[in-house]
């Protein structure tokens, strides 16, 4: 049996400042599920803390790319060194976020490996980029893109690696039905299902359908990005950005266990959960609770 590492990557350098003056609080997503004793229902190991560099847009603009790009880079790399090493001991690394820009050093370490896909469980697909939209700024709403090749070399291209993922390894499921980049990831072959056709099909027979094409020998295998808001406000509202119409806790459960407890799963991340707004804390222990579920020894 794998052994659990749970590795924290508090970064907020993706989002944009809820408020001026203020930074986000999903630096803090880390400390709040270890206050739920993940480590310990989980049996994990202690991996340690990866530390970001300083929150600091400075004065960018729109128009300026990305902001905070270049600690970006070079926080992705950092991560990716820790990543690397779990992997390629043959760990399960647990990553908890931050924001969603550190999926890009889970990436950037598995391309350094080798060919790897991902399974990424999002409300939105995170896929603007300069291709489809006036300017870029945030990462974490980007960070798909990003991985794909797709924007500024200093993030997409780093040692030489782009694309971190090819297309045709992504699989995106939990995007809003009325999600704006659907059509574009389409055309793009990159597969795809919203909340409403996961309802349509059921969340075990699509979470299992999906996973035999993440299974195939083409890759060397593949990683879970989770983000908390792939669930509806209604019972996870401590996210930057709600939007209704999200999975519910038994229907994400049945897709993350179904992943995670494939031989071929290398890891995973979860993002963007917002201790500041869950001030009950309800929101750590149901994101605790689902990870548990699905990877607790048995």
């Amino acid at each position: 049996m794998r052994r659990i590492v749970v590795l924290d990557a508090p970064s907020n350098l993706g989002l944009r400042p809820p408020a001026e003056g203020t930074v986000p609080g999903c630096y803090k997503l880390a400390g709040a599920l270890r206050e739920q004793r993940l480590l310990q229902r989980l049996g994990a190991y202690e991996g340690g803390v990866v530390v970001p560099p300083r929150y600091d847009r400075g004065g960018w603009q729109p128009g300026d790319g990305v902001f905070n790009a270049a600690a970006l880079a070079t926080y992705t790399r950092k991560l990716a060194d820790r990543i690397e090493h779990h992997v390629r001991a043959g760990d399960f690394p647990v990553v908890l976020g931050g924001d969603c820009s550190i999926q890009l050093g889970a990436s950037l370490a598995l391309r350094r490996i080798g060919r790897y896909g991902i399974a990424v469980l999002d409300g939105s697909a995170d896929f603007r980029h300069p291709g489809n939209a006036d300017h870029v700024g945030a990462a974490g709403g980007e960070e798909l893109a990003l991985a794909t090749g797709r924007g500024q070399p200093d993030l997409t291209d780093l040692e030489g690696l782009r694309p971190y993922l090819k297309d045709e390894d992504v699989r995106v499921l939990g995007i809003r039905d009325h999600d704006t980049e659907q059509a574009e990831l389409a055309e793009l072959k990159i597969m795809n299902a919203t909340v409403g056709e996961i309802r349509e099909w059921g969340a075990e027979e699509i979470a299992g359908a999906v996973l035999q094409t993440l299974e195939a020998p083409v890759t060397e295998g593949f990683w879970v990005h989770l983000d908390a808001d792939v669930l509806d406000p209604s019972v996870m509202p401590a996210v930057d950005s709600p939007d209704d119409g999200g999975l519910l806790p038994g229907e994400l459960a049945a897709l993350l266990r179904t992943f995670v407890r494939s031989e071929r799963c290398v890891g995973l991340n979860l993002t963007i959960y917002d201790p500041d707004l869950d001030p009950d804390g309800s929101g750590a222990a149901l994101l605790a609770g689902l990870l548990e579920e699905a990877l607790a020894p048995r």
